[in-house]
């Protein structure tokens, strides 16, 4: 119980320091945010759940693989704000256009056999 206190504590740390940071520097948020620490995190907690080097292989591989859509919510975003949008009508559509664009990711990798 006491490792699932401490992920959720760093996790949640991480998330609030790259927040705090935006407030005063927005391109220092990015590369803190663009840095793969929540990865790595999820890649250490999953080792020592586990100790299995098999699992934490697997697991950066298909963040490698999964990454891939999520850049349409990272363009969409800034240009529907940039075109008047207001920022909860912005952020909603970039979620569902990026829930799309996984499942249009998916459907094509299955095409080729590979399945997430």
């Amino acid at each position: 119980m006491i490792r699932l206190v401490i992920k959720v504590l760093l996790t949640s740390i991480l998330i609030v320091t790259i927040s705090e940071v935006g407030k005063r520097n927005s391109i220092m948020a990015a590369v803190y945010a663009s840095l793969p620490l929540t990865t790595l995190l999820a890649m250490v907690w999953l080792y020592l759940d586990t100790f299995d080097k098999q699992k934490v292989s697997s697991l950066s591989w298909n963040v490698l693989i999964a990454v891939i859509p999520s850049h349409i919510f990272l363009i969409a975003f800034p240009l529907l704000v940039k075109v008047g949008l207001n920022f909860w009508t912005s952020l909603s559509i970039s979620i569902i256009l990026t829930a799309l664009a996984y499942w249009l990711y998916v459907v094509i990798l299955k095409h080729f056999g590979i399945h997430l």
